[in-house]
């Protein structure tokens, strides 16, 4: 038998492992790229939502509305599901903030995002370095992981998901809307603008990125001894499975597609854009 020697470092039998200090790594690729664009694309996009969301303004032109405000439960345009804003706003504590109809249900979009488990394990590594990435030295000496109070609130993302599921019907409702123009006499007749187009496909990346959920998954074909024997519950998880294979491409196509059709919406309704009539 050949012997030889090795350069690895024998450790003592029973020793305790030793930590890296932070950031410390023997890789040789690029792994900070990938946290790095986490970090840009996320803070890009909470700053964004966050301006967007006591904006209050500027977020319905005609038939289209922003999915940062659909459904529009009160406010003062057509889409107004229950009319105009409420007196008892001003009357309560709430009088100070600036009014917008985003508060009512944009919390429920992005309950299901923050306690996504794909984005959770992104934004771990970008924002609080847990860890930088694979192999990478962490600033923290224990490993708390989730099982107490806050990020034990994440395993709520199961229920985000039912109310996800109801926000995909709705903004199916107003993208089939926003093909829907003012005619001359009154009525309404099907068009295509560019506008119906950016709508169409930010409820397809959403659906996609909603429907590759893991908890749906689970949901579909989770709990059985033997998923053959239910044809349909077969099915409906190698569907939901189909999407979950890319579900890191539907959860990032969708993000940004969705912070751009408010943008669309808002520079139309600034007439900063004009919004080309394709059909």
């Amino acid at each position: 038998m050949a012997s030889g020697t090795t350069s690895l470092p024998v450790r003592n039998p029973g020793s305790l492992p030793v930590r890296n200090p932070f950031g410390t790594t023997m890789r040789r690729d690029r792994w900070w790229l990938q946290p790095l664009t986490v970090f840009l694309v996320f803070s890009t996009f909470i700053v964004y939502t966050t301006w967007a969301v006591f904006q209050g303004e500027y977020y319905s032109f005609g038939n289209y509305l922003s999915p940062y405000y659909s459904p529009e439960l009160f406010g003062d345009s057509h889409h107004a599901w229950l009319g105009p804003r409420p007196a008892w706003w001003e009357e309560s504590w709430l009088g100070w903030l600036p009014w917008s109809p985003a508060y009512f249900i944009l919390w429920a979009p992005l309950g299901f995002r923050l306690t996504c488990y794909y984005y959770r394990g992104a934004y771990y590594k970008a924002f609080w370095a847990d860890p930088p990435s694979c192999s990478v030295g962490e600033p923290r000496k224990v490993y708390l992981g989730e099982n107490s109070f806050p990020l034990i609130v994440q395993n709520i993302h199961r229920y985000f998901l039912y109310i996800a599921l109801i926000f995909i019907v709705i903004l199916s409702y107003d993208a089939w809307k926003g093909f829907w123009f003012e005619a001359v006499d009154g009525g309404e007749s099907f068009g295509v603008g560019v506008g119906s187009l950016v709508l169409a496909i930010n409820v397809v990346l959403l659906a996609g990125y909603t429907f590759g959920c893991h908890s749906l998954r689970h949901l579909v074909g989770g709990g059985l001894d033997k998923l053959s024997a239910k044809p349909v519950r077969q099915q409906a998880h190698r569907c939901v499975s189909c999407f979950n294979r890319r579900h890191m491409l539907w959860a990032w196509l969708s993000l940004v597609w969705v912070g751009f059709t408010d943008v669309y919406v808002r520079l139309c309704s600034m007439g900063i854009w004009t919004d080309w009539r394709i059909l």
